[in-house]
């Protein structure tokens, strides 16, 4: 199989510095293996996303020399894609509809119990509140995976990661994911499909063999890999970069315009010095 990588931006603000290093290495690690670089745009939050914030994204990524192979993905034009593997997970019988809010974990994990995680992958650990209820649709306001029904109809999974930090073969465990990741969500009433859930089915539809990210989204790896099993797709390989952090240690966000791969270009850098700049 060809060597793919991706790299798949948000229209929502613009491209900074540790966009500029995934997108560069993902880049030149499918070059340097004879293989396609793919540009995906992840424009699943129709609120956010903006026409202009998605040109810049071409306009950036062309300005430091990068080509991409095919014609881009957009994920606004496969919603249906995402129904239908929703479908196939809610025939399996492993999902469960949810009408809880924010306000309603924090006002549940008010009273947390000792030893157990609040938090993971997904956000705050989800209690299990609406799990028992057989919510209709019409009720709810987002779709969630039952982990516990997952994981005895995905298990043994595993994936390989090549990044710095956590290079190796990690196997999934059935106890992990259901306390420190729980029942994900899969698709929200007003977004056709969560993160995780399109990632997946994006990934397999390009045929991507190897995931470059940074490495805050190790831990969601997991996930992605449980969902990959359940639905019979292959997984890639994973390298779960560093991230470009600024003089406090903080990583970048888009907010942040003075590291704007755009405010490099006005001040006269070179697409050089961005490589110089993320250590490339």
């Amino acid at each position: 199989m060809t060597f793919t990588t991706r790299f798949a931006p948000s229209p929502t603000g613009p491209l900074h510095l540790g966009h500029a290093y995934s997108a560069l290495l993902a880049h030149d690690m499918a070059r340097d293996n004879g293989g396609r670089f793919l540009l995906r745009i992840d424009d699943l939050d129709q609120s956010r996303s903006r026409p202009h914030w998605e040109q810049q994204i071409y306009d950036d990524l062309a300005w430091l020399g990068l080509t991409w192979d095919g014609p881009v993905r957009r994920q606004s034009d496969h919603f249906a894609d995402y129904a239908r593997v929703l479908d196939t997970l809610r025939a399996m019988g492993l999902t469960f509809e949810c009408q809880c809010t924010r306000r309603d974990l924090e006002t549940a994990a008010a009273a947390p119990q000792e030893g157990v995680p609040a938090f993971g992958p997904d956000g705050r650990i989800y209690p299990g509140t609406c799990r028992p209820l057989a919510l209709a649709d019409s009720a709810a306001t987002c779709t969630r995976l039952n982990m516990a029904a997952a994981c005895p109809r995905a298990l043994p999974a595993q994936f390989t990661e090549t990044g710095p930090r956590h290079a190796g073969t990690h196997r999934l465990s059935a106890d992990d994911m259901t306390a420190t990741v729980g029942d994900v969500i899969l698709s929200r009433r007003a977004m056709a499909a969560s993160y995780h859930l399109s990632v997946v089915a994006d990934d397999a539809a390009s045929a991507v063999t190897h995931v470059i990210r940074g490495e805050d989204l190790f831990d969601a790896t997991r996930i992605h890999v449980l969902l990959q099993s359940l639905l019979g797709l292959p997984t890639p390989r994973y390298h779960h970069h560093r991230l470009i952090r600024d003089e406090a240690g903080k990583r970048l966000a888009k907010r942040d315009d003075a590291r704007a791969i755009a405010t490099y270009r006005a001040d006269g850098a070179s697409p050089q010095d961005i490589r110089r700049l993320v250590g490339l």
